[in-house]
Order: C-alpha cells, then structure tokens, then sequence
C-alpha cells in the first residue's frame, strides 16, 4: 500500500500558499533543493504534475489543486494529533492568525522578535482567509488575528489602512473588456468589494476565474485573461497595479484590524504589543 508523507504534504502546501519554492523553503526551514526533491517524488508517487513552473514562480495544475484540499486537512488533522495527545513542553502557547496577503513582510519579523525575548513560548501561525480566521476566532480557536476589512467590528483595533488596487498583467489590455472578466479566490474578502464598486459604477463584470488557489488567480491574472484586487505594496512581482481611474472603480481602503480576548495574557500582551510596532513601522 502507498502511504503521502506529511512532511513533503506540508512542503507542497506552504508552496502553494507561498507562491515557490525559494519563500516556502525558509518557512519550511529546509534547503530549495530539499523542498524541490519532496515535490518531484511526490509528483512520482502520484503519476501527476502538480505544479506548473514559470522562473521563479509556480501555479497550481488541475491535478494540484484537487491535492491542496486534501493535503491542508491531512497537515491539520497530523498537527491537530500531536497538539493533543503529545506532553506540552513550553511554558505557553499561542495560536496566531493572520490572512495570506499581509504575513510579509511584518509577521516573520514580529515572530523572530517574539522568540528572543519568549523563546519558551510556543506560537503557531495560522494563515487563512479573514471570514475563516473571524469563525475560529469566534469559537475560540485562536487567541489573536489580524484581518483585512473595509471597517473594524466591535472589540477590533485598527493597526493601519491599506489602499485596494486593481491588479492586472504587465501591458495587458484585458481591463478594457466589457463584461470586465474577475478572477478571485472562493472565500478572497476583497471580491464582494469589488463587485459591488463595480455595481455602484455601472461597470458590467463576470467572473473569469474562482478558485481555492492563490496562485491559480495569479497565473490567471498573470497571463492577462482576468483582473483582480490586491492590498497595495502586496502584489506578486508578475503582476502590476492598473493605474486606470478612468476605466475602472476606485476600490477604496482596507483596514487592517487586530482581535484578542477580551483580557490577555501577559505573553498575550506582548505578541499583540510587537505586531503593533512591526505595522507601525511599515
């Protein structure tokens, strides 16, 4: 019987998300080349190419983001498993989430801050999408996140305001088309915005693309066959920022905002204290 290694699940996860192997590699704490070897035998293993690779990027293939699903729910289920039945040996332990688009560049930073001054406490990064974060942090899943909303809710702080951007291909034409053609992960916060801008504006759109993928909304837009909307400073570098006012809606600002529980604890305190300071300084 064939069994999935979780460690090389993991790798190709954190790829997924991270966008290619160079960034995954140094969440991953492993070499390039190792990430890249556990991708090449897990693309053995299941007779099918995962990822397809242009430079330093990747894009998910169909194959690859039928695997995702599945694989983020083997790593959740693996490190659910050993949270639970293996002895704690830190002193504490904090469950951080934050959405995909603004772990860069503040988070490592803040993390490696918080390591030094508490490197008995354990912190587990969480990265999903604000409505998923907002869930778990409701059912108490998670003692602090970050967010990416037009407004802030009750008990949330604002720790800076972000300019929404169209973003498109570099010297594509794709943005001049009517029905404009969106591509936008299922659960990405900013499509709703960006419809109903376009609504507001009389700007006729469809949807092009929707997908689990970041990266597969990336290729998309990337090949100039749809446009989509990215926090300002947070575009992939294959990507450009659509200086087209005239054309298109403006898409205003998104906040930034910070939860926690109501009272913190110390170690609570001080993680929320240097994300602060790491947002501040941006």
């Amino acid at each position: 019987m064939r069994n999935l290694d979780i460690s090389t699940l993991r790798s190709f996860v954190m790829v997924a998300q991270a966008g290619g192997v160079t960034r995954a590699s140094g969440f991953l704490n492993l070499t390039q080349s190792a990430v890249s070897m556990q991708l090449k035998r897990l693309e053995s293993l299941l007779g099918q190419e995962l990822l397809e690779r242009t430079g330093r990027s990747v894009a998910l293939t169909a194959a690859g983001e039928q695997l995702l699903s599945y694989a983020r729910k083997m790593v959740d289920m693996n490190d659910e498993i050993f949270a639970r039945l293996t002895e704690q040996t830190y002193e504490g332990e904090l469950v951080f989430g934050v959405p995909h688009d603004i772990v860069y560049p503040v988070i490592p930073q803040v993390l490696q801050r918080y390591h030094a001054a508490y490197p008995r406490v354990k912190v587990q990064l969480v990265s999903s999408y604000t409505s998923t974060l907002k869930a778990q942090f409701s059912r108490g899943e998670l003692d602090v996140i970050l967010t990416t909303e037009p407004e802030v809710g009750p008990e949330g702080e604002t720790l800076t305001e972000v300019p929404l951007r169209w973003v498109g291909a570099p010297g594509g034409s794709i943005w001049k088309q009517r029905p404009l053609r969106l591509a936008f992960c299922r659960n990405c916060g900013f499509k709703p915005t960006a419809m109903r801008m376009l609504e507001t504006a009389g700007t006729p759109w469809e949807i092009a693309v929707e997908s689990d993928s970041d990266r597969t909304v990336e290729a998309t837009v990337s090949a100039d066959l749809g446009v989509t909307a990215m926090l300002e400073g947070h575009a992939p570098s294959q990507l450009t920022y659509l200086d087209v006012s005239s054309a298109l809606p403006d898409l205003g600002v998104q906040r930034v905002n910070m939860y926690a529980a109501a009272q913190p604890s110390k170690i609570l305190t001080a993680l929320m204290e240097m994300t602060r300071q790491g947002f501040a300084a941006l």
